[in-house]
């Protein structure tokens, strides 16, 4: 069974930073990409940066410039440092991974309990 446990959200200034974390645990082959959503009150849950196995990045637009996205993969854990907060990335954020699991040709999807980032302005 895998797990993937998210920490390092909380309440900050407009302006401030914050960086989350997520490490996958359990049995399993290998991580292939790793990525954080966040989700606002009453939307739909958005990607946010994708990191890729071969290190190939990927980010919403809204975040370019201020958010890095990065992996330790000794770790099996992904980061998202977010720099130059503002109130409109308020939200509850999720990590995923896509995992191949030992024994099996097929990856899975899997997500994060969710952390929240507020942003006071």
């Amino acid at each position: 069974q895998v797990q993937m446990v998210e920490s390092g959200g909380g309440l900050v200034q407009a302006g401030g930073s914050l960086r989350l974390s997520c490490a996958a645990s359990g049995t399993f082959f290998k991580i292939d990409s790793m990525a954080w959503y966040r989700q606002a009150p009453e939307t739909q849950r958005t990607l946010v940066a994708t990191i890729f196995s071969s290190g190939s990045l990927r980010y919403a637009d809204s975040v370019k410039g201020r958010f890095t996205i990065s992996r330790d993969n000794a770790k099996n854990t992904v980061y998202l440092q977010m720099n130059s907060l503002k109130p409109e990335d308020t939200g509850v954020y999720y990590c995923n991974a896509i995992i191949q699991l030992q024994g099996s040709n097929s990856y899975n999807n899997y997500w994060g309990q969710g952390t929240q980032v507020t942003v006071s302005s």
